[in-house]
């Protein structure tokens, strides 16, 4: 099993990079997890639509570059579903029986590209609250980890 975080944009806080470090490495007693950062674009004129638009599909499009044709994406979207962490496990269960690699997508600032939003097989909302990009990377691998060990009914959970 292989897990992939894609993130749109480089970890600028050290804080939050040694907590997705931690769980990274947590994560690698259930699946072999890595964490892409791929280059964002400058957004100071993204008040227009057509340059917003513009920068979220060549973010998409450096993210799809990294996602192979087999891969089971997962989009981090304001528009996605929400769960519980006890109905995320059972997601989780499902998705690695429908491939070895689970690819997770954190999209840019603005949101992501509509190619990233074709390719994706699910799209997840966190929170109806607003997290930074950074934080949401470590709120994402806390989540993954749980779900594994509510799968596999350890006491983290509780």
């Amino acid at each position: 099993m292989n897990i992939s975080i894609i993130a749109i944009g480089k970890m600028k806080d050290k804080s939050l990079d040694a907590l997705t470090k931690e769980y990274v490495k947590r994560l690698q007693a259930f699946a072999k997890t890595e964490v892409i950062e791929v280059r964002d674009e400058a957004n100071d004129h993204a008040d227009r639509e057509s340059e917003a638009r513009e920068i979220r599909d060549k973010e998409a499009a450096r993210a799809l570059e990294k996602i192979k044709d087999s891969a089971f994406v997962i989009l981090l979207d304001l528009h996605g579903q929400e769960w519980s962490s006890e109905e995320f496990a059972e997601h989780l269960s499902v998705w690695q029986m429908k491939s070895s690699n689970l690819v997770f997508v954190i999209a840019g600032s603005l949101g992501p590209g509509e190619a990233l939003v074709k390719r994706a097989n699910v799209r997840w909302k966190l929170s109806d609250l607003t997290f930074t990009h950074l934080m949401t990377r470590v709120l994402v691998l806390e989540q993954i980890y749980r779900g594994f060990m509510i799968g596999t009914g350890r006491s983290y959970h509780k």
